[in-house]
Parts: structure tokens; C-alpha cells; sequence
């Protein structure tokens, strides 16, 4: 099962680049357009996002992004064949993890974190279809491996959904297994 398809429903806009990271503290923001549904910008060097046009795809070296990690199944309607060859032309890292929407695991959190963690000084957008996938594995990496404070974190998860049934599962199972007092609303 994959995320409905919002995009008819979403504003395919831009957030600034390069807000507040509880990591790195304030930094400007420097507005860069992306053609994608539900882009948050989650600080200088990471974004998360759904399926990005392909024409957004082919412009992510002059937005400076390095390394993009795809969460979705290459088999979902919006996937782009094309995106690792795009990517490559520009010399940017393709990492693809897909997670499939019905059955997240701490495994898929895991291999997330481990690409982030690998990718952690450059320029990185995590994607999916609408951005719940990413979202999601952003904010686990950011609350496990980052040890950010997870309900700060997690505004980024809730301007883009509210996780539920599995992943709302694994958002709890992974918080208690690591130790971490937060149950999102």
C-alpha cells in the first residue's frame, strides 16, 4: 500500500533552505525553489520532501543538494525511472532505500540513519512519494542517532502528517527502544 496521492491537493512550493537546526543553531535562510509536494527544510544541509518533478530533479546540483536518499519503491505510479541517472549526470549521490508504506521496521529506520550518518556533511534530500516516509526516517534519525530533542524534531513530521497505524507503531516501539520519553499526539 503507498500514501494517498496528495498532490492534487498540495501546494507544490518551496520552503526556505537553511532553517534553525537544534544542531548546528540559527542559521539564514537562503530560499531555494523545489518542484516537490510537502518540502521541509529541516536545516542547511538536509530537506525532506515528496517525489520531486523531474524537471526539479534534473536542477538539484545548482541547488547545491550532494546526495539524495529515495524512500519509495521504485514501483509506486509517481516514481521517476529516470531519477539515479538524472542524479548521476550531476554528480549526486543516489542512494535508494525503499520502505514500503504498510510495513515499516526498525530495520528500514536503521538503514536510514546509517546513509544520514555517511552523508552528513553534505547537502542531502531524503524523499518519498509525499514526504511521510521521509519525514518519518528523518525524524527518527534526528531523535536516535542525532539525539536532538525528539518533540522538537518531530515539528517537522507534523507540517507535513500525523503517523499513523504502522508508523505511528514504529515511532513508539523505536522511541521506547531507545530509551526516549516522547509519544507524539
Amino acid at each position: 500500500m503507498n500514501p494517498p496521492d496528495a498532490r492534487p491537493l498540495l501546494t507544490r512550493r518551496v520552503l526556505a533552505l537553511g532553517a534553525c537546526c537544534a544542531v548546528l543553531g540559527p542559521v539564514r535562510a537562503q530560499a531555494v525553489a523545489l518542484d516537490a509536494p510537502n518540502v521541509v527544510a529541516v536545516g542547511p544541509r538536509l530537506i525532506t520532501a515528496g517525489q520531486p518533478t523531474r524537471q526539479a530533479l534534473a536542477g538539484l546540483g545548482r541547488l547545491g543538494v550532494q546526495a539524495v536518499v529515495y524512500l519509495a519503491p521504485r514501483t509506486v505510479p509517481d516514481a521517476i525511472p529516470e531519477e539515479p541517472e538524472l542524479l548521476r549526470q550531476q554528480g549526486i549521490d543516489f542512494v535508494h532505500l525503499p520502505v514500503p508504506f504498510d510495513a515499516p521496521s526498525a530495520a528500514h529506520a536503521d538503514a536510514v540513519s546509517a546513509a544520514l550518518l555517511r552523508l552528513r556533511e553534505r547537502k542531502v534530500l531524503v524523499h518519498c512519494q509525499v514526504n511521510f516516509r521521509a519525514s518519518t526516517m528523518v525524524f527518527l534519525h534526528r531523535a536516535i542517532a542525532l539525539r536532538e530533542d525528539p518533540a522538537q524534531a518531530y515539528e517537522a513530521v507534523s507540517r507535513v502528517w500525523t503517523p499513523s497505524g504502522p508508523w505511528r507503531a514504529l515511532v513508539l516501539a523505536q522511541m521506547k527502544a531507545h530509551g526516549l520519553d516522547f509519544a507524539p499526539m
